[in-house]
């Protein structure tokens, strides 16, 4: 009597592309709040600058302008996205994950879907913020001398370079929070406490050190020799890492609540 022992088949290429395009339509499910509610949020503050950039300008009048819009140039109102685009990687890592492998994704696939819809949002976000720094800078700051898209050190005439530097920015978000959200995944509170302790740690011993080696003014001689495309493509560095450690964190992660 003769045996036969069946392998199993090794998947095909074609159906590892198809499971890695389902994770990505996975995280799009909600695509208000992933697709339009940043612009939404994102035009409140814009208002709300436009409001003051208008009080400003009543205040101070054309002849003193000049002097008070130098003020104008500098904006952090649009870091919010940045950091909004961070949370969602938090989210889609921490809610999604366990989901996707209760319907039989791999960790790698799950993943590389993930990282799929993270350059897809990053390509996405930073084409409408490269627009807005055109028509800001086209429109001499809406009229008013303000800027919120164009500001002071981060401006560049070229479109491209402009629309590369916001996409290497939202991949560095990105890819940041959806390595911080697999350390949860992988060893849930315990495991954010000691990363945020040794971070904490981290971040003020370089900040020490710099202070007791004076050297301030080195980190901004290295900012100004480099500009905001060098400094951009420096964050390819991290983006790299956090990137590869979110995968190795989650191809040993186990879900449980």
């Amino acid at each position: 009597m003769t045996t036969t022992i069946s392998l199993p088949k090794r998947s095909s290429g074609g159906d590892e592309l198809q499971r890695i395009v389902n994770v990505a339509k996975l995280h799009l499910t909600a695509r208000f709040a992933l697709l339009v509610l940043p612009w939404l949020i994102l035009a409140m503050i814009f208002v709300a600058n436009l409001a003051i950039w208008l009080l400003i300008r009543t205040a101070a009048g054309d002849e003193a302008m000049s002097e008070a819009g130098d003020g104008m140039q500098f904006s952090g109102a649009s870091t919010f996205i940045f950091v909004y685009m961070m949370v969602v990687a938090v989210q889609a890592v921490n809610a999604t994950f366990p989901f996707a492998l209760g319907f039989g994704v791999t960790r790698r696939d799950f993943y590389l879907g993930s990282s799929l819809v993270f350059v897809a949002l990053s390509a996405y976000f930073a084409a409408g913020l490269t627009f807005l720094n055109w028509v800001e800078r086209s429109t001499n700051g809406w009229g008013l001398g303000g800027r919120m898209f164009d500001v002071v050190y981060f401006s560049t005439e070229n479109l491209l370079t402009q629309f590369l530097q916001f996409f290497l920015v939202f991949l560095f978000f990105f890819f940041i929070g959806a390595a911080t959200a697999s350390v949860y995944v992988r060893w849930k509170s315990y495991g954010m406490i000691v990363f945020f302790i040794v971070l904490s740690f981290a971040l003020i011993g370089a900040a020490a050190a710099i202070t007791l080696t004076e050297s301030w003014g080195a980190v901004g001689e290295w900012f100004v020799s480099n500009g905001p495309f060098g400094v951009a493509l420096w964050l390819l560095v991290p983006t790299v890492l956090s990137a590869l450690a979110g995968f190795r964190l989650l191809r040993r992660a186990t879900p449980r609540n």
